[in-house]
């Protein structure tokens, strides 16, 4: 069904996502991930770039990574047996061009339906199967920016709307500071923001020169939006811009005057700006996949779905084994490390 051929990172550059683009391969490759780029043609449906991460994540063990991936041509048939079928066979495809030590290769597949369409057309059959933990976030938000703001603001919850008024009313202000500024204290502030909220949700985060070097990346259109409240840095954003969408990477907020709602602020600038540089469509980056007032991060799937939006589900992550018995040790070690954070997240909705 598929073809594939070496390419140079650059081929990568029109992919559809940001997580596919050649300028993710390189900012990934400074982490320890090893960035390949490949040309897949699909039998009768054109070309697409595929961007392939690798690197080893255990004595012995080394990870292939499709971030979002793979990108499909426009003609490729929607039914979604066949666009699992295309991922076991790229997979299949794929695997002697990869390291040797390869023991999978995960997908998050981009395609998605809407709330409210039939989960089943998300299950994806053998010999792919599903990873015990996803990487991107396979349930988001997106809001359409396409309508006046004036709009916008109608579409979200009247408590939405009252909040940003609410945080502009008692004096919050938001600096923006864009990528390649070579402003470092900015930064700094909002990984202490992004510090505290770890600490109190049970999340796990980067180091902090992780988020230095992607304000640095050549090529990444990103801003960080801070909210102040007399002198105190209250909570912060991180948006990344791409063609015609905006993602909201990371938010922190301080363990302080919460009840000044800068988050919502926040989402309220950063959806006008991006309103104004051209996106059409802001992706709020991940919810739970239901209204469950029992799931750790329920507070999270209020606080988005409250800005209107269409909620949509894509599959999550899936496996394909290249090495079915070390496949299997790294999955059971892989579910246990999962089982535990999520308990600590847990721990961290009751200390609220």
């Amino acid at each position: 069904m598929c073809n594939i051929k070496t390419a140079d990172l650059a081929a990568c550059e029109n992919a559809d996502s940001f997580l596919q683009s050649a300028i993710w391969g390189r900012f990934k490759s400074r982490f320890g991930w090893k960035a390949n780029a490949y040309i897949v043609e699909w039998t009768e449906s054109g070309s697409k770039p595929l961007l392939v991460l690798s690197r080893r994540i255990a004595p012995g063990i080394v990870m292939a990574y499709i971030p979002w991936g793979p990108e499909l041509p426009a003609g490729f048939p929607a039914a979604p047996a066949a666009r699992a079928e295309a991922a076991a066979d790229l997979a299949h495809t794929l695997r002697p061009l990869l390291p040797r030590k390869t023991v999978f290769i995960r997908f998050d597949p981009p395609w998605f339906i809407t709330e409210g369409d039939d989960n089943a057309l998300l299950e994806i059959p053998a010999p792919l199967k599903r990873a015990a933990a996803d990487i991107q976030p396979p349930d988001t938000v997106l809001i359409d920016l396409t309508p006046l703001p004036d709009e916008i603001l109608a579409a979200m919850k009247p408590k939405w709307r009252y909040n940003i008024g609410l945080a502009a009313k008692r004096g919050v202000s938001v600096e923006t500071t864009v990528g390649g500024s070579g402003q470092d204290k900015p930064i700094e502030v909002f990984y202490r923001l992004l510090s505290d909220t770890a600490g109190r949700d049970g999340i796990a985060i980067h180091h902090l020169g992780y988020y230095k070097t992607l304000f640095t990346e050549q090529g990444i259109e990103i801003r960080l939006y801070t909210a102040w409240h007399e002198g105190d840095a209250i909570a912060a954003n991180v948006v990344l811009f791409r063609n015609r969408q905006a993602t909201y990477l990371y938010g922190a907020s301080a363990n302080i005057k919460r009840n000044l709602m800068a988050p919502y602020a926040l989402q309220w600038r950063a959806m006008l700006d991006a309103k104004a540089l051209g996106c059409t469509e802001y992706d709020l980056f991940g919810i739970p996949p239901n209204d469950n007032p029992d799931h750790p991060m329920a507070g999270l799937y209020r606080f988005k779905t409250g800005f209107g939006g269409t909620i949509i589900h894509r599959p999550g992550s899936w496996d394909y084994p290249c090495k079915p018995v070390l496949y299997a040790m790294f999955s059971t070690a892989e579910k246990l490390r999962k089982k535990i954070r999520d308990k600590k997240k847990g721990r961290g909705k009751k200390s609220k």
